[in-house]
């Protein structure tokens, strides 16, 4: 059975490790002068009280044209969001106003709050971001989407 815990750790080990990633590459070789204090959290924020049994994780990419506006949407599961590209601007019920995001931040999406939001802050550049994780329950949660996107009742 994975825990809350575990999952959570999972996508901090993961969200590090792209954090990480992009430094690596605009670092230059010479080496420090002095020993670097430990970096703060990428990202922290409490998730629900959930059993996980059943559940799986689907990471994707979402690319942001310039642009682009995204439909309001929602999502049975929660969702955790990290731009690797570009900004993007969200906003999510329940969450306040509209914020943007800059590459190396994230933002979180509660179990079914409605995304109402969603376009890239630009009109010349393109945005990318990785969801990590998107949470669903395998069976109730599936159904429960697919009955949403054919405008069914649940």
């Amino acid at each position: 059975m994975m825990t809350r815990r575990d999952a959570f750790g999972s996508f901090a080990l993961l969200a590090e490790l792209l954090a990480s990633a992009g430094r690596a590459e605009a670092q230059t070789q010479t080496p420090p002068s002095s020993p670097q204090a430990p970096r703060p959290p990428v990202f922290k924020h409490d998730l629900p009280n959930v059993t996980m049994d059943d559940w799986e994780v689907t990471v994707s990419y979402v690319d942001y044209p310039p642009g682009r506006v995204g439909a309001a949407h929602h999502h049975p599961g929660f969702v955790l969001a990290y731009v690797l590209e570009g900004s993007v601007v969200t906003k999510i019920s329940g969450q306040g106003e509209e914020k943007t995001y800059a590459a190396g931040q994230m933002f979180y999406e509660q179990p079914g709050a409605t995304h109402e939001v969603s376009r890239n802050a630009s009109q010349t550049q393109p945005a990318l971001i990785i969801t990590l994780p998107k949470l669903w329950h395998c069976n109730a949660f599936r159904q429960k989407s697919a009955n949403f996107r054919q405008g069914t009742s649940v």
